[in-house]
């Protein structure tokens, strides 16, 4: 103690406590890859407080929007599993190897994309290309939705999965409503103009390269 000047174990009985400072918390690997224009929600709470998230679309996103490749560990057996997100698996070197994310350090954010229990709510085909998975739109996605992903048909195949899962819904205990946020608008970097849909600014995009 520095007012006492005395060596202590523990604390002062005569000052009391030191008052100790908390640093500031970190985002994790994957929630730092989360695009701008998508944010994580918490849907659920299970047993032991765990948090159920979603990945939703504060902007329109179209349809044929490419994101990956997922970022995960290859590991010969699945070390976590979540019945609510996908298993995925690819094919390296003549072996089959689940793509492990044993936390959030080490994954990035499509990690937090469930699955989709039935065609209507499906917004994201998953495959593999050369040894990686990717995730793509598979129709617009309008702003408060869920981005939610099935197996694509040779990708259901090589997982040995249906064209489809239907999933019965387990025991949780839901959270209140979210408030809608207001939808920002894509803004060009170049004349701050705004559009509606990122297919739009992409087309007003091309006008700028032209001039230069």
């Amino acid at each position: 103690c520095e007012d006492c000047g005395k060596s202590l174990i523990g604390e002062c009985k005569l000052h009391g406590p030191l008052i100790r400072a908390k640093d500031r918390v970190i985002p994790s690997r994957a929630r730092l890859t989360l695009p701008h224009y998508l944010t994580l929600r918490v849907l659920e709470l299970r047993a032991g407080n765990q948090q159920i998230l979603g990945v939703f679309a504060k902007k329109v996103i179209q349809k044929r929007i490419q994101f990956g490749p997922y970022v995960g560990q290859l590991s010969t057996k699945l070390t976590r599993y979540d019945e609510s997100r996908l298993v995925l698996q690819v094919l390296k070197d003549g072996g089959k190897y689940f793509l492990d994310t044993p936390n959030e350090d080490c994954g990035n954010w499509m990690m937090f994309v469930r699955l989709a229990r039935n065609q209507e709510e499906q917004t994201l085909v998953a495959y593999q290309h050369c040894g990686e998975v990717y995730f793509t739109t598979v129709k617009p996605i309008e702003p408060h939705t869920e981005l939610k992903v099935w197996y694509a048909a040779d990708y259901a195949k090589f997982m040995e999965a249906s064209a489809v899962f239907i999933k019965e819904e387990s025991d949780v205990c839901p959270l209140p409503p979210v408030a809608k946020e207001p939808v920002d608008p894509w803004t060009c970097s170049s004349c701050r103009s705004t559009f509606a849909t990122f297919a739009l600014l992409e087309s007003h995009q091309c006008i700028h390269k032209d001039r230069v």
